[in-house]
């Protein structure tokens, strides 16, 4: 049998090709039907910057979708469970997923990669997937289902920024970021009892969509004229706390310069250097720099009763359903900020 799946060759080319099957490899593994699957930020990267592959990339690492096998050894999910699938793989038994750190597993590792395929696809195997996939407790033409498909990535993402941000009551908050990623980042923000959140982004319908999640005031300009609007807001301070959802040299140089002395950063924005600014004025500042891949593993108990219950609609960040063959102009949609963030229906 042979399925179709998606595949980057290098920067710009993107391509639905006909693969071999997804099977079983270890018996811990599981195949996962997909029912839903979207493109991410973090996808846009390599679509800019990948050198040329003979081979490809498998691509990919949000979905949902309906078990059709199971190895030997796997006892948490069944045939015909439907699943959300976390962008990483993990045992959830080693010490780091103990400690809620599910992106450091010993055993782990992340979809979309060279090592392990990607959810772009009409099926994927699952590693670990006892410690991975978790069992939604909906079916798969729920209305929820856009929702549902954030807690694979975006809305958990969203969350670890507004946790390592240490967002609390009472507390201003400032998103960097108008994505996805940044859009859930307000959600949680609110969630978490925030007081005053400034969405730092210039795009009108993300804006107009980060004002309906919570966001209280808007921030359009960059750079030092964006600081010293942020600090007007703030009484001259800057925030307690500063979800970084970008990346680039000049948001994590804003995200240092707008928290107040003792704040914190919560980085969820893939890094595009090696190197990170303002390293001075951080430590002088007594600034927590935190953040990294998001365990969203160890958040979607805590996310999901919101989400079923309605009290937050993280799905909203979706603005374009396509199906699999159009996958590649998705990826042209969102690198020109023609959509916010593409769900995939294979």
């Amino acid at each position: 049998m042979r399925m179709r799946a998606t595949l980057m060759y290098g920067a710009g080319d993107v391509r639905v090709e006909t693969v071999p099957d997804a099977s079983l490899i270890e018996p811990t593994d599981a195949l996962v039907t997909v029912t839903r699957a979207c493109i991410c930020g973090s996808d846009l990267w390599p679509f800019k910057k990948m050198e040329h592959s003979d081979t490809g990339r498998r691509m990919g690492h949000e979905a949902i979708g309906v078990v059709g096998a199971v190895g030997a050894d796997v006892r948490s999910v069944k045939i015909g469970d439907l699943v959300v699938m976390p962008f990483a793989y993990s045992d959830g038994t080693c010490v780091f997923c103990h400690e809620g750190l599910h992106t450091s597993c010993v055993h782990g590792g992340f979809f979309g990669t060279e090592d392990t395929d990607g959810a772009q696809a009409e099926a994927v195997r699952v590693p670990q997937a006892d410690g991975t996939l978790v069992v939604l407790p909906v079916s798969e033409d729920d209305a929820l289902m856009p929702s549902l498909l954030t807690l694979s990535d975006v809305m958990g993402t969203g969350h670890h920024a507004a946790v390592a941000a240490k967002v609390g009551p009472g507390k201003t908050a400032a998103v960097i970021g108008d994505g996805a990623v940044g859009l859930c980042g307000v959600i949680a923000a609110k969630r978490l009892g925030a007081g005053q959140i400034i969405i730092l982004g210039r795009h009108p319908d993300r804006i107009a969509l980060a004002r309906e999640f919570g966001a209280t005031d808007v921030v359009s300009e960059r750079g030092d004229e964006a600081v010293e609007r942020v600090r007007e807001l703030t009484d001259g301070y800057g925030v307690h706390s500063v979800l970084e959802c970008v990346g680039l040299e000049q948001s994590e140089l804003t995200a240092i310069e707008i928290a107040r002395p003792g704040g914190a950063v919560g980085r969820v924005g893939v890094p595009q250097d090696e190197t990170m600014p303002a390293s001075q004025q951080a430590f002088f500042n007594n600034i927590n720099v935190s953040g990294g891949p998001a365990p969203v593993r160890a958040y979607i108990e805590e996310l999901l009763p919101d989400i079923t219950e309605g009290r937050i609609e993280p799905g909203r960040v979706f603005d374009r359903v396509i199906g699999l063959d159009e996958v590649p102009d998705g990826y042209r949609a969102m690198n020109d900020r023609e959509a916010i963030k593409v769900m995939v229906k294979p």
